[in-house]
């Protein structure tokens, strides 16, 4: 399963959901859903302007964790 980070990311960084929506061009609500992994795709676009704005890498943002068996 592939987890996301960026309420971490965010945290650590200190951005609010607000002010980074507005930077990189989405609105709060669907940078609400990426935060708290409600998507089930994200576009290269997206995950781009967010290491631009956020100076991180993809791997900070995504994580895989394997599946309980």
């Amino acid at each position: 399963m592939i987890t996301l980070n960026l309420d971490k990311i965010m945290k650590v960084k200190g951005v609010r959901l607000k002010d980074l929506a507005a930077k990189i061009g989405l609105t709060n609500a669907n940078l609400s859903n990426i935060k708290t992994g409600k998507i089930s795709a994200i576009r290269f676009s997206t995950l781009n302007a967010l290491c631009q704005e956020l100076d991180c890498q993809p791997a900070d943002l995504l994580a895989y964790v394997p599946d309980a068996e």
